[in-house]
């Protein structure tokens, strides 16, 4: 193995400002910066209220995430959970599938490192960015888990600046004319062509793809639970922040985006980010944007290596993955993990190399179906989870789901009407293909490898941790 590779635990190095910003990074990437303008062409602006239904969805869903965790910090997060709650092979599936889910969403990121490195480079091809964008985000990490946290926080910091500069600039041209000869644009754009909802209720629903894989992200920090300092009170206060955060980003930025611009001229330019700065005038202002687009996509690859690697962890220590990938460097790191999540993100390389056109509407329809997958495991698991519990423990939780038991069954019937319209879309149907093969494959293996021979579904006694 060498001598670096160690059988010891992962490190609790992450502070709360870490998986805050992780979390944030994570979710604020190609889905905001390349997806809105898919799910805009589909819905026009009634996409604000796709993305605010959509944003109460998942505050549910990490509220319920963030129930379990805060009780019971451990690397597997979710899919120990649901080991525990809903049994062996539930917590072998959604370990697998979460780390399938950011194998593909990797590939969505490494997809627009191409894409947007064409804004300098339009001859090269998009596959090499692509393969040295995914070569520099597995080795940074390798790095301790407290200066990985540090980087993705500066990382994520940029972009989360440029959406607050955005916003404010953007509100002054609208309200004020700055930027626009004094002119306010006001936000008559909103309705003006074909209305707010140009397709009616339809549009709303068929952009559910889009607007959920954009939330893709923030369960990460569920997934950090394992390695963060003082998880009761950084877990919750993370979980609360991201989600009126993120909330304000979407809807907030894509409010001034399509207050400015007519929502049927976007999407057929790129990002409606660069388009937005240069509307304002600022000197290489796409170039600084375009800069801070390709960091987000690379902050969210490199959150999304993270997050495969300490699935596959948890896994091996439950020996449903070679038990070798248990083993952590000196670091602290799975490095092991690390290795194999980037090794097979090298078929995105491959994909980009074959059919560029099509890879990003692929990998994220398929991305969204293992995230629909993931939610759904936390709501039951956390449904399952509040029944186990007696009287005196169901009072004594120190971070309840709000409007219990029916936030958590409404926020299911949600996932599944996403996976209802996925089917009606050409683009998105192969997901309800592959995704179902993916879980009927992993079943298959569970039981060739004999893995259900040897489970015990444990104890009620070992489930709960004081």
């Amino acid at each position: 193995m060498g001598s670096d590779i160690q059988d010891k635990k992962l490190n609790r190095g992450l502070e709360e400002r870490h998986i805050t910003l992780m979390s944030l990074g994570a979710a604020i990437g190609v889905g905001l910066f390349l997806g809105s303008a898919s799910a805009i062409k589909i819905a026009g602006p009634g996409i604000l209220v796709g993305y605010a239904v959509a944003g109460v969805i998942m505050f549910f869903i990490m509220r319920a995430l963030g129930e379990m965790a805060i009780q019971r910090p451990v690397a597997g997060s979710f899919s120990q959970y649901a080991y525990d709650y809903l049994g062996p092979l539930a917590g072998y599936l959604t370990g697998w599938t979460y780390w399938f889910l950011w194998i593909v969403t990797c590939m969505a990121e490494i997809t627009a490192v191409g894409i947007y490195m064409e804004f300098w480079f339009p001859t090269v091809p998009h596959w090499i960015w692509s393969l040295a964008a995914l070569i520099i985000m597995a080795t940074v990490n390798f790095l301790a888990v407290k200066a990985y946290g540090e980087l993705e926080f500066w990382f994520a910091l940029i972009k989360i600046v440029t959406i607050i500069c955005m916003i404010v600039v953007g509100a002054a041209m609208i309200f004020f004319g700055i930027g626009n000869g004094g002119i306010a644009t006001g936000i008559h754009n909103l309705w003006s062509h074909g209305g707010f909802f140009p397709h009616g209720i339809k549009g709303i629903f068929m952009s559910l793809q889009m607007v959920m894989f954009a939330y893709l992200g923030i369960e990460m920090i569920g997934v950090t639970a394992g390695e963060v300092k003082n998880p009761e009170k950084n877990i919750a206060k993370a979980i609360d922040n991201v989600f009126w955060r993120i909330l304000i980003f979407y809807v907030g930025a894509l409010f001034v985006i399509m207050s400015i611009f007519p929502w049927n001229e976007l999407g057929t330019k790129g990002s409606p980010f660069v388009l937005t700065f240069k509307q304002i005038g600022i000197p290489a202002a796409a170039g600084i944007i375009n800069f801070v687009v390709l960091t987000a996509a690379l902050s969210s690859c490199n959150s999304g290596i993270f997050s495969t690697s300490r699935m596959l962890f948890n896994l091996a220590e439950n020996g449903k993955a070679p038990r070798k990938l248990d083993k952590v460097t000196k670091n602290g790191v799975p490095g092991l993990s690390v290795i194999v999540s980037a090794v097979v993100l090298l078929v995105g390389v491959f994909l980009n190399y074959v059919v560029p056109a099509k890879v990003f509407t692929l990998v994220t329809s398929i991305a969204t179906f293992a995230a629909i997958w993931t939610w759904g495991v936390i709501l039951l698991t956390q449904i399952r989870y509040r029944k186990s519990l007696n009287t005196e423990e169901k009072k004594a939780l120190k971070y309840k789901t709000p409007l219990f038991p029916y936030s958590s069954y409404l926020s299911l019937v949600f996932l599944a009407l996403v996976l209802v319209v996925m089917a009606f879309s050409p683009d998105t149907r192969i997901a309800l293909y592959i995704g179902p093969f993916w879980i009927i494959f992993l079943v298959a293996v569970y039981y060739i490898k004999g893995f259900h021979k040897s489970e015990e579904i444990p104890h009620q006694d070992a489930v709960h941790v004081k």
